[in-house]
């Protein structure tokens, strides 16, 4: 017996004083927000709801928790407004159709961490719901202490891309955020230009760093020409419990020993390109709780290698040495090192 589902997509606004980096992202994030909601009515959702508001300290488990105690006895598909970005109608239905099941179940995009998931009987799968800081947690919660089977779709690459920031948008071939000299533009694109040379060069060495995954090292090894030397770190980092160790980075070590200064040298020792996870140094050197780093527009001018407009000391002078480095570097997060490098490398086998 089919159940109702509901669609709850959940939407972060800039908040007022957010620099235009960060209004960049949310305003994608909106019209993704929107065109969610579109596909999920015509998949076949009974109803589909857009929950959106600047930035707060609920927790996402105490959101949904206020979510679920509105629904009825029926399934929920919750998703936040940047996630999923290659979805497709059939993508939709397939989710929706896992809410609906008359049985407690869930689907996940990834169940080791989340982006969007799909839950049959929402209000009895969810009933004890701990306050979990952020969605990427829920399917383990689901399938470890709740006992309901989870099913992901981890080998779908293009289910794991998440816009989480502007550089994101770049590789998806989004425009260029407003306000920035063109000059800027032309120097990530040749830095892209650079790196997929590299990985398309039999005598070339290509630095992977940080949460990169063994189908991700797999499509590497079969896809690209070059070597590729790969760091495989924090993994998890979204999804780490109280009583972990606290992350740790071997290339962060190096930059406490020698300085932030040093990374491009260090990563021009190591390979003719890189691709690296800076949230994952960002974590060694200040925990894994994104509120004690360095604001969001200052990690998405990281991305874009620019340092000018960083005030972090740290971060802006990670920033510059990649600019500056001798080799071609790009920093981003998760989606970078990840699903994401099939963008990146314009090679999406």
């Amino acid at each position: 017996m089919r159940t109702d589902v509901t669609v709850i997509i959940l939407h972060p606004e800039a908040a007022p004083g957010d620099g235009p980096l960060t209004r960049v992202l949310a305003a994608a994030r909106a019209e993704l927000a929107a065109r969610h909601a579109w596909l999920a009515e015509r998949a076949g959702a009974t109803s589909v709801r857009i929950v959106a508001g600047p930035p707060d300290a609920v927790s996402f488990g105490a959101r949904l928790r206020g979510i679920v105690d509105r629904l009825g006895e029926g399934g929920l598909v919750i998703l936040g407004s940047g996630a999923v970005p290659l979805a497709t109608l059939a993508d939709h239905r397939r989710f929706i159709e896992a809410a609906a099941a008359a049985t407690p179940l869930a689907l996940a995009n990834n169940r080791y961490s989340a982006d969007i998931v799909a839950i049959a009987r929402a209000r009895e799968a969810l009933d004890g719901l701990p306050d979990l800081p952020a969605d990427n947690a829920l399917p383990r919660w689901l399938a470890d202490v709740r006992g309901i089977p989870v099913s992901g779709l981890a080998s779908r690459w293009r289910l794991g891309i998440d816009i989480d920031g502007p550089l994101d948008l770049v590789l998806l071939g989004g425009a260029w955020p407003d306000g920035l000299p063109a000059a800027d533009r032309v120097a990530v694109e040749d830095r892209l230009t650079r790196v997929r040379g590299a990985a398309a060069d039999a005598a070339a060495e290509l630095v992977v760093a940080g949460r990169t995954s063994a189908p991700t090292l797999r499509w590497l090894e079969r896809s690209t020409a070059s070597r590729t030397r790969a760091i495989v770190e924090e993994r998890g980092l979204r999804t780490a419990t109280t009583g972990q160790r606290p992350p740790a980075s071997l290339i962060g070590l190096l930059l406490e020993r020698d300085g932030p200064s040093s990374l491009g040298s260090l990563l021009a020792r190591l390979g003719d390109a890189a691709v690296v996870d800076s949230r994952v140094l960002l974590a060694h050197r200040l925990g894994a709780d994104e509120r004690a780093w360095p604001s969001p527009e200052d990690r998405f001018a990281s991305d874009l290698l620019l340092p000018e407009r960083i005030d972090d000391p740290w971060l802006r002078d990670v920033t510059a040495a990649a600019a500056s480095a001798p080799i071609p570097i790009l920093l981003g997060g998760h989606t970078l090192v990840g699903p994401g490098l099939r963008l990146a490398l314009r090679q999406h086998g």
